[in-house]
């Protein structure tokens, strides 16, 4: 199964500068870590961004989860890195209730 509704999904900016680059964040420093030893970085944060919609777009759901915020979805894949290297990452999504929206919520190395 694809994600559904994939076509309108989304990255909210803060999730990409605020959040898996950010190397203060909490929760996120050691994705920034890892992202940034790759080669992303603020100045080309699209190319992130556009490998992460490119695996929400392309590949299949591998687990779904309900929860009292929405349905999760967990789909692997592929991201290519500004240094040359492709890497696997497992990426969530989530549709929020009373929403349709696909919304990214976190990627981690897989």
């Amino acid at each position: 199964m694809k994600l559904p509704n994939r076509e309108n999904a989304y990255i909210p900016a803060s999730k990409l500068k605020g959040y898996l680059l950010s190397e203060t964040h909490a929760a996120g420093r050691s994705k920034a870590k890892f992202l940034r030893s790759l080669g992303f970085d603020d100045a080309n944060i699209e190319l992130l961004e556009r490998g992460l919609f490119a695996i929400a777009q392309t590949q299949e759901v591998s687990a779904e989860s309900s929860s009292p915020h929405g349905t999760k979805y967990i789909i692997e894949g592929s991201l290519q890195t500004p240094s040359g290297k492709t890497v696997k990452l497992r990426t969530v999504w989530i549709i929020d209730k009373d929403h349709d929206q696909p919304r990214f919520v976190t990627a981690i190395p897989n």
